[in-house]
């Protein structure tokens, strides 16, 4: 039952708030620079008004959220944390003698009241127009591209979060006493994840043995970080594969299994779209999503800059009917001609391959027709036949018995003439140097929010990741460009 749950408690202890919160703090100006009402308003349809117990208040879960993607703290660590740093409480807008909530309850939020939302674009929606109001967007222009994001699957990523957890304790912990390195574990050099576990339970159990060293809060918090990990990992090693996950590639050598996280920004900083694909997805066809939906969220803008898989020609045509600059440089790769929807193929940047619609890459390409003006010149790109036999999309796309399976496109168009022409201007070629900060913001989000691993599994947790993450780093952005 959610009743009352906006009203305010007040307490004749809330004036401390005022004498050890800062007016410069973090979290103080968060408060004020978001009402975060809108998240009351968007779930009090998941809550029962007249039945069941008293549920906790649908702001305070989510800012508990908020605290977690911000200060990289376990449901344990942030709960904790609560109790005692008032900060903490002031954000969350609880009295400073008013206990905290269990941490399971935060798993319950996640799973029974963010589901079936699409909390990803309400984030992003809400924060661009804080940004609107402040007046923090000036430029007319979006940078577009895709990060990925590893699955929880593969057990080499769950080996690499588990290593970079406890290393991160143990430099905690000699911080503090260096004769530690004395007492530790032997560390597990193997790649294997069993071997990891149990290093890592070894020194949970060493460190928790001493409580002079595992009650300093630094250390505890990062204890308790490490133990989720473990647990997590335990629960869901032998859990069926992330159906929701599949192969990309980040260059033709350097596959991963997981998500995209395909996003639009502004020259200030400020993501104004995104979409969340599985691995396999090229990055040209998102964007005539992200196009909308930016424009859905209030941005006005005339000029879409991104690297060469969103110079296609469907998105240039795009473009065009809409008065917008797309400043991509062409690739004759790109062209994909008139094909059917569902016989799409989708070009693989970062690979310079195309991907067919089963997810497998072209193993080699080559330029054929006449030279001159390139006209009749196409591309050519071979596929793996063996696994064209065997797969279950072949009806209409192999031709059994065939010993190739190739796909070609055509490399110039009136368009791409008129495209080519553009890329030699001085404003094409001043546009281009603002897509390096789209890049910054992908290293952003991975090292400082956990963005390169999803923390769940299933396409629609990736969403929910993807929504606390990036609401995260656009109210960091207003407050730092509003200067407040």
């Amino acid at each position: 039952m959610l009743l009352h749950q906006q009203e305010i408690k007040f307490s004749q202890y809330s004036s401390i708030y005022d004498l050890i919160v800062p007016k410069d703090n973090l979290l103080r100006k968060v408060n004020d620079i978001i009402d975060f009402s809108f998240v009351y308003q968007e779930l009090v349809d998941k809550y029962c008004s007249n039945n069941g117990r008293m549920a906790h208040s649908p702001v305070r879960m989510f800012k508990y959220l908020l605290l977690k993607t911000i200060y990289t703290l376990s449901d344990v660590d942030v709960v904790e944390r609560s109790l005692y740093d008032m900060s903490f409480k002031y954000f969350l807008e609880m009295s400073p003698e008013e206990d905290v909530i269990n941490p399971s309850s935060l798993t319950k939020f996640r799973k029974l009241r963010l589901k079936d939302t699409d909390l990803l674009n309400l984030l992003i929606n809400k924060t661009v127009s804080v940004a609107i109001e402040k007046g923090v967007i000036r430029s007319k222009s979006i940078i577009v591209d895709a990060t990925h994001t590893l699955s929880r699957t593969n057990p080499f990523s769950a080996l690499a979060v588990l290593r970079e957890r406890s290393k991160l304790l143990r430099k905690t912990i000699y911080s503090y006493q260096e004769d530690w390195k004395e007492r530790m574990p032997k560390k597990n050099t193997d790649n294997d994840l069993e071997k990891e576990l149990s290093y890592c339970k070894e020194l949970e159990q060493v460190i928790g043995q001493d409580e002079t060293i595992s009650a300093i809060p630094a250390i505890k918090e990062k204890l308790n970080l490490l133990k989720e990990t473990v647990e997590d990992t335990r629960e869901n090693i032998n859990s069926a594969k992330d159906a929701d996950a599949k192969l990309g590639y980040k260059s033709v050598d350097n596959p991963f299994f997981g998500y995209k996280t395909h996003l639009a920004m502004t020259e200030e900083r400020i993501i104004t779209a995104a979409v969340v694909t599985s691995g396999e997805k090229g990055d040209g066809p998102e964007l005539p999503k992200l196009i909308k939906m930016s424009q859905e969220n209030g941005l006005d803008f005339d000029t879409v800059i991104g690297d060469a898989a969103y110079s296609g020609k469907e998105n240039i045509q795009l473009a065009k009917d809409q008065d917008l600059k797309i400043v991509a440089k062409l690739n004759p790769s790109i062209t994909q001609g008139f094909r059917k929807d569902e016989d799409k193929f989708d070009y693989n940047k970062d690979a310079d391959m195309f991907v067919c619609p089963a997810g497998h890459l072209a193993i080699r390409k080559a330029r054929q027709g006449k030279k001159k003006m390139g006209v009749n010149q196409v591309d050519t790109y071979f596929f793996d036949v063996e696994k064209c036999k065997t797969c279950p999309l072949k009806n209409g796309c192999y031709k059994q018995g065939a010993k190739t399976k190739s796909y070609s496109v055509s490399i110039k168009s009136d368009l791409h003439k008129e495209q080519m022409e553009f890329q030699e201007s001085p404003y094409f070629k001043e546009k281009a140097k603002e897509r390096y900060k789209i890049e910054a913001k992908n290293g952003e989000l991975k090292n400082a929010h956990g963005f390169g691993r999803a923390i769940s599994y299933g396409i629609n947790n990736m969403e929910m990741q993807a929504a606390i993450a990036l609401f995260t780093v656009n109210v960091k952005r207003i407050l730092k460009l509003a200067r407040v």
